[in-house]
């Protein structure tokens, strides 16, 4: 029998944020069992790139990496952000590691070609994510935190999708482990009634989610973050939830399950 994984995504608005942030690292460090933790930081990133008079440029919410602005979240993801978790993650008593894609090699990407005639410059799609040296890690006790930065394997970092590096690396340790994805965003889960926080969907399998997207009750954006989920699931993992940062490991949100 596999033993249990959890894997958590959460997004810049948490990790930015101090008391959003240590009430999340102190449910994380709740959790039993070994642990990953995936974060973003795009906020932080845009001001710094202000700050150092770098342009940030986004195309539906996906940000245009230049050289310049490589420099810049490869100092925020992989530096600020990610070492400021790390040491807040020691101080709870989780032995944490900081790692970007290029860290062991644990994930190799390619540059993302040219999509509707964008140029999104260095901004990596995964090609293989390394679940043997990874596990090496888990099973030594040590919880990998994952910065949204991987690398081609020609020296070359590259700005990776922070839910992307989540649903991977979730789907890679599936063949080591039975693995719980959770994404944490700023709603309980997701929502029959956008302006109803109670109204929270519990369980989502594919035929509900086509139910669901017919009558026009999930639309938008949440398509494609359930799309992934249920992709997760049908290639091995056990199940993905959807919830807010204070629910993590209370049971609570949306279940995407087969």
């Amino acid at each position: 029998m596999k033993q249990h994984l959890t894997i958590v995504k959460v997004g810049g608005k948490i990790v930015e944020a101090p008391d959003t942030l240590n009430q999340l690292l102190q449910r994380f460090s709740a959790l039993e069992g070994p642990k990953v933790l995936v974060h973003g930081g795009g906020r932080t990133a845009t001001d710094v790139a202000a700050q150092l008079g770098v342009e940030t440029h986004m195309v539906d919410g996906r940000r245009i990496t230049d050289a310049e602005m490589l420099r810049v979240v490869t100092m925020v993801y992989g530096g600020l952000v990610n070492k400021n978790v790390v040491a807040k993650l020691q101080a709870c008593g989780v032995n944490a590691l900081g790692l970007t894609g290029a860290d062991m090699n644990v994930i190799r990407s390619h540059r993302r070609p040219l999509k509707n005639g964008i140029d999104y410059g260095y901004v990596g799609d995964v090609d293989k994510v390394d679940a043997d040296r990874l596990q090496l890690l888990i099973d030594a006790g040590v919880t990998p935190v994952m910065a949204p930065l991987t690398h081609n394997g020609e020296g070359d970092l590259l700005n990776t999708n922070a839910d992307t590096i989540a649903g991977e690396t979730a789907k890679a340790l599936a063949q080591h482990y039975e693995v719980t994805l959770v994404y944490c965003f700023e709603h309980a889960g997701v929502l029959a009634n956008a302006n109803d926080e109670a109204s929270v969907i519990r369980r989502i399998t594919p035929q509900t989610f086509e139910q669901l997207k017919a009558d026009g009750i999930v639309s938008g954006g949440m398509l494609p973050k359930i799309e992934n989920s249920l992709m997760a699931v049908k290639a091995g993992v056990k199940r993905v939830v959807i919830t807010r940062a204070d629910s993590i490991g209370m049971n609570e949100g949306t279940s995407i399950e087969l």
